[in-house]
Order: C-alpha cells, then structure tokens, then sequence
C-alpha cells in the first residue's frame, strides 16, 4: 500500500513489558493499556548517584550493555558496581524515554537483516509491540505518523519514529555486539526503527490480535 489507509496493517505477535528501565523484558501473552502505557511497564528505573557523567539521571543500556540481559534489581546495581558506578532504584512512576508505547513491524525489519546476512533479532530494539506486518504493508514510519491504530480494545496514536541509539547492537542473548546493525540504520533509514504511540484509549490487548488502521 502507498499509505497505512487500508484496513488490516499486520498481526500482533509479541507483547512486552519492562518492569525495569532498561533492564530484561517480561513476555506476555496480553496485557492491560492503560492511558500511561502497558501495566507494570518501566514502573521503576536505576538512577546514577556517583562514578558516571549522568548522576541524577537514569542508568542505561548506553551506558552497561549488561543490563538487557539482567531482570533483577540486585544483580542490575551489581553490573553497575563493577563498573565503578553507584546507582539506587527509583520506582513508583513511569520512565519512559519519549512515549508510553513503542511498535515494531517486521517489514521494517527487511533490508537490515540482508544487509548484515541474519534475521535481525526485534527484541534488540525493545518495543512494546512486535507485528507480523499484511501482506501488502509496505509503510514507512513516517508514514503512520499522526495514525490511529487499533490493537484488541485499545487504541493508539503513532507521535513520531523512534530514533536509535547504540542499543540495537548488543544481541539480545549476550552474545556480543554487531555494529554493522546500527551503521546501517544510521546511513539507510535515518537512524529510525519503529514509531513511538501515545495511548488514545485504555483497553485489553493480547498475541494475536490484529493492527488496524482507523480513518
């Protein structure tokens, strides 16, 4: 399609959530949308108190490509120690980077996994949703911007693409870095993979559901 008018854009396939900022993700099968995002989601979030540029602002994967593969609060603060970086654990509101829910299709997927010869993993880039995109979604992020989306009961509007970091390099099973990923998504699509949504309306989503544009 030329645009994301068409009614069916894709399927939803995976849901996940971060209870942690940064830290490991939590798979689900269906999960709650509130208005501030998915329940439970970056409820909580590391923040550095000393040996590190960034004292009083959080702790990331940009700054300890350990933490991805962490879930436990404990083990995250020992990654950081040794590292020579205190941090404490803030919870009790939400840490989002730029909005509440991130979207990943497939599709988007295509070239940088020819380009570095694998199936690029999605869980590098940490989205919320993950969707097997219909067979005639050939839509940029661009593109959706300003959409209305809707997922089971819940609905969305696309705020912007999602501009990457260095994060998309680490394997997501720790298997080491491939920065061929990111000098690729730097020099080919503009330093974008997914869109970033705002939450319209709360509601129920769950694997399976289909992605549906709204006019």
């Amino acid at each position: 399609m030329c645009n994301p008018s068409s009614v069916r854009l894709g399927t939803l396939c995976h849901i996940q959530r971060y209870p942690l900022k940064s830290l490991r993700p939590q798979p689900l099968d269906r999960a709650r949308v509130e208005l501030d995002g998915l329940a439970g989601d970056r409820a909580g979030a590391l923040f550095v108190r000393s040996g590190a540029q960034r004292v009083g602002k959080t702790y990331r994967g940009k700054e300890n490509d350990e933490l991805h593969l962490i879930a436990d609060p404990n083990g995250a603060l020992d990654a950081a120690a040794r590292r020579g970086v205190e941090v404490e654990l803030r919870c009790g509101e939400r840490f989002f980077d730029a909005a509440p829910i991130s979207l990943l299709f497939d599709r988007w997927l295509d070239d940088v996994s020819r380009y570095v010869g694998y199936a690029v993993e999605w869980q590098r880039f940490r989205p919320n949703f993950f969707v097997q995109a219909a067979a005639n979604f050939n839509a940029s992020e661009d593109a959706l911007v300003d959409a209305t989306v809707a997922i089971g009961s819940a609905r969305f509007t696309v705020r912007a693409p999602t501009r990457r970091c260095a994060v998309p390099t680490y394997d997501p099973h720790g298997r080491g870095k491939d920065l061929r990923v990111q000098r690729f998504i730097v020099n080919e699509r503009d330093n974008v993979m997914g869109v970033y949504c705002d939450v319209a309306s709360a509601g129920e989503v769950a694997v399976g559901d289909a992605v549906i544009f709204n006019a």
